[in-house]
């Protein structure tokens, strides 16, 4: 949902289509801008660390969501991480970062299911920001609701906007 919202709200003119690949493809390399999600825990193999590694050194921006806020994901997410970038430490991003403010203004973000607040983290390569990363859900689908659209996870209310700011963040940084 949030391609075709960033079509109508801003001057970019993204696909309104994702594109699965795989992490270990040639393909990857084609897309400037992955999202990766998932639930429950997993291991990456050594190509696709090194995949991943070549592709946010080389440019490549990922948003890495933990579907419905799964807490075994979001642990092997970190876990593999660090085995990719063992020299980098991912750190919290506070409201007044650009990813906060590329196309929409963004204060905080609001979880569906309490009242608390989300917190984005960013991986920073050679002073850019190549991937952030939520531990709560970064889902956008179409159902607006304080529900996560498909099993009541505490999904981030405000992702489409954040995801608009991420991608036209990629675009021009």
């Amino acid at each position: 949902e949030f391609l075709k919202q960033i079509r109508r709200d801003s001057n970019v003119q993204a696909d309104p289509k994702l594109y699965p690949t795989r992490l270990d493809s040639a393909e990857l390399y084609e897309f400037p801008f992955a999202i990766m999600t998932g639930e429950g825990n997993f291991s990456l193999t050594s190509p696709q660390r090194e995949s991943l590694r070549n592709y946010l050194t080389s440019g490549g921006f990922v948003i890495a969501s933990a579907g419905c806020s799964d807490r075994s994901w979001a642990q092997s997410f970190r876990r593999e991480l660090k085995r990719v970038f063992p020299e980098y430490n991912l750190t919290a991003l506070d409201s007044s970062h650009p990813i906060f403010h590329t196309i929409y203004d963004i204060p905080k973000l609001d979880l569906g299911k309490s009242s608390g607040q989300a917190q984005l983290e960013g991986l920073e390569i050679d002073g850019k920001i190549a991937l952030v990363f939520s531990s709560d859900g970064l889902n956008d689908s179409g159902k607006v609701s304080d529900d996560c659209c498909c099993c009541g996870g505490n999904e981030i209310k405000n992702a489409r906007q954040v995801n608009c700011n991420l991608l036209a963040y990629t675009l021009t940084h």
